[in-house]
């Protein structure tokens, strides 16, 4: 039989020691009704979760690394003062370490009719689309007693693009593509170039760009300067498979292939050239074709905001396809993946032929900057076989990059740090020699 109220209570008062005497129950009324009055009344007063307005405004892209701001506008139609706390949710990846609970949550006072906006600031740890999650309203009576709480979905998304950290090298290699174009004094010669014009020559020039006709008409030797060709396609292949999902350092190296390739795209549209993207590993991830020089690096930089690696072993001969229907004439294709040993001998080097019966191909790859610190370790035992195995694994990495480069592939090895610039270098090398 279930016991009542009063029947606990009586059990209750029966129970006591003796020497110590019950409450009446007029005592007892005198003290909880009233309480139980001002705790209904508090909650009465609490203004309704529900019925409060919701709206966001605010940033909807951002670097990684960089900060946004997300506005969120709360009206209080009630005739209720809102008095309480405000929690808005956000992927933990949306936040910097310890900061999530003090950027999230803010107190709350909206005058009935009225309204205010709170700032969010986000600070996200990853690329990608971030998506807000639900806004927790907690509303305290005038008392304190009682809250009310609810919760609203108000959509926003906000886009965390690649950081792009070696922009800061763009102007330097701009700097020495002037110089090649032709608008600094020093011009160049190389096969498949545009003539330019004459000068005398100076000491140090190729004897091979002498004009033997034009010296003769005059007293001095006149050699032949050119200029780069322009308009030249330039196909960038980002493997996207098991490889590029190995952490180097804090990231994974696909992050450092995605830097490297921005900087040759920025470069390369400045050059005069046709840039377009594609990453793949068992299909298509992105791809980015046709794009305007002036909105090459903004397209870019959207493709890849949502890019992650995939952990499938990639697909040669279908990453070989889908890069000659998207280069169909004669390209350079920059393909950025990993040298490690078996996905290049048995996936890459079977196919390679077709890419450069037609086409230049660079290879770039991420090495690991601590393989070379084991490299160098000494001291203990424990050391030295590190060492060994460092050895082993830089020596696999030279035959990997031999064997590339007896197809004719230029290789590009290098740190996550060093990539971008090396690979820039290896570019404008090709536009000095006329292999563009």
């Amino acid at each position: 039989m279930p016991v009542t109220g009063r029947t606990a209570l009586l059990a209750a008062i029966g129970s006591l020691p003796v020497g110590v005497v019950a409450p009446s129950w007029t005592g007892f009324l005198a003290v909880n009704v009233p309480l139980a009055l001002a705790c209904a009344c508090d909650f009465a007063l609490a203004a309704p979760v529900r019925r409060l307005r919701l709206t966001r405004a605010g940033d909807t892209t951002t670097r990684l690394g960089e900060h946004a701001d997300v506005q969120l506008t709360v009206t209080n139609p009630t005739a209720r003062p809102l008095r309480g706390e405000l929690r808005d949710a956000w992927p933990p990846s949306s936040w910097q370490p310890g900061t999530e609970v003090a950027a999230s949550r803010n107190r709350l006072d909206v005058p009935p009719g009225e309204r205010r906006r709170l700032t969010t600031r986000l600070r996200p740890t990853r690329r990608g689309d971030h998506r807000a999650d639900r806004v927790t309203i907690r509303s305290r009576g005038p008392l304190g007693l009682f809250t009310r709480q609810g919760s609203h979905r108000v959509p926003w998304t906000l886009r965390v693009l690649p950081p792009f950290t070696s922009r800061k090298h763009l102007p330097s290699k701009l700097a020495r593509l002037r110089e090649l174009d032709g608008r600094t004094s020093v011009l160049i010669r190389g096969q498949g170039t545009e003539f330019d014009s004459l000068r005398e020559y100076v000491p140090g020039d190729d004897t091979r760009s002498i004009d033997w006709r034009a010296t003769a008409r005059q007293s001095a030797v006149a050699v032949r300067t050119w200029r780069p060709e322009r308009d030249r396609h330039i196909l960038l292949v980002l493997d996207t498979g098991r490889t590029s999902a190995g952490r180097v350092g804090d990231a994974p190296r696909l992050d450092a292939s995605m830097d490297a390739a921005l900087l040759l795209a920025a470069l390369a549209s400045r050059a005069g050239d046709r840039v377009d993207l594609l990453a793949h590993d068992r299909r298509v991830r992105a791809l980015v074709q046709g794009k305007a020089a002036g909105d090459v690096l903004p397209s870019l930089v959207t493709a890849l905001a949502t890019l992650e690696p995939e952990l499938v072993e990639t697909d040669a001969r279908g990453l070989t396809a889908t890069a000659l229907r998207a280069a169909p004439r004669s390209s350079l294709i920059v393909l950025l993946t990993s040298l490690e040993a078996a996905p290049i001998e048995e996936g890459l080097l079977p196919v390679l032929p077709r890419l450069t019966q037609r086409h230049t191909v660079l290879v770039a790859s991420v090495a690991d900057p601590h393989i070379t610190e084991m490299a160098g370790a000494r001291g203990s035992a424990e050391a030295v076989y590190d060492a060994a195995a460092a050895a082993q694994a830089q020596a696999e990495r030279r035959r990997t990059a031999e064997q590339l480069t007896r197809y004719g592939v230029t290789v590009v090895d290098a740190i996550p740090d060093d990539l971008a610039p090396a690979l820039a270098d290896a570019y404008l090398s090709m536009k000095v020699a006329g292999r563009l």
